[in-house]
């Protein structure tokens, strides 16, 4: 049987989800500081949402075998969910109001939002490299605080396993170090593209206001 824990826990997660898709069904259709609080209120939930699943995944380790599958799967399920959420919130943030979406087709104006899908793409590029040096960094820092280097220096460098051991211990280091400066400038040239994306909307949007008024 799941513990009471467990049972509250999936509740403040449909609660939290519920109240996160009514945000985001709200963003598009809002503006300026609106728009941007809505969102900011959505992301803060989508970040109470993740911690409960990390106490979700806690407490899933603690139920009885028996049981702990078919609540595993259900995590899985939450997982998803946030997934979608967050991708869905990002569309929304970047995405325009229906009626300014007609007055461009009316007007025979590229429709800004064609570019929608290509900087989410972006914005999910980045953030997973983002996440990747994150866990290559605390790699690093966890090998150097556990002292698999010192331990190397203390050893008695003079036989072959030894010297062994310590060159691929200086190998890892350094195979950790290229990948966070090829992932640093992975996530650059995101930006970059980002940056140039959001010009080009922000040119379009310009465009339009001066044809309208």
């Amino acid at each position: 049987m799941a513990s009471a824990a467990m049972e509250e826990f999936e509740h403040q997660f449909a609660s939290i989800s519920a109240e996160i898709t009514t945000k985001i069904n709200k963003i598009p259709q809002l503006t300026g500081n609106e728009k941007k609080q809505l969102s900011s209120s959505a992301e803060r939930q989508i970040d109470e949402a993740r911690e409960l699943l990390e106490q979700m995944d806690l407490e899933v380790r603690t139920i009885p075998s028996s049981d702990r599958q078919k609540y595993s799967t259900r995590l899985r399920s939450y997982e998803a969910e946030l997934t979608r959420l967050e991708k869905d919130l990002r569309k929304a943030k970047i995405a325009f109001r229906d009626g300014d979406a007609s007055r461009e087709e009316l007007l025979g104006i590229d429709d800004p939002r064609n570019s929608e899908d290509q900087r989410a793409r972006l914005l999910d590029n980045t953030e997973r490299l983002e996440r990747s040096g994150k866990k290559l960094e605390a790699g690093y820092r966890m090998t150097i605080e556990t002292g698999t280097f010192a331990r190397f220096y203390k050893k008695d460098v003079t036989s072959a396993s030894t010297i062994g051991e310590h060159v691929l211990a200086e190998e890892l280091g350094q195979g950790i170090l290229e990948n966070l400066h090829k992932d640093r400038e992975k996530i650059q040239r995101s930006r970059a593209r980002l940056r140039e994306t959001d010009a080009g909307v922000g040119q379009s949007s310009r465009v339009l206001s001066g044809m309208m008024r």
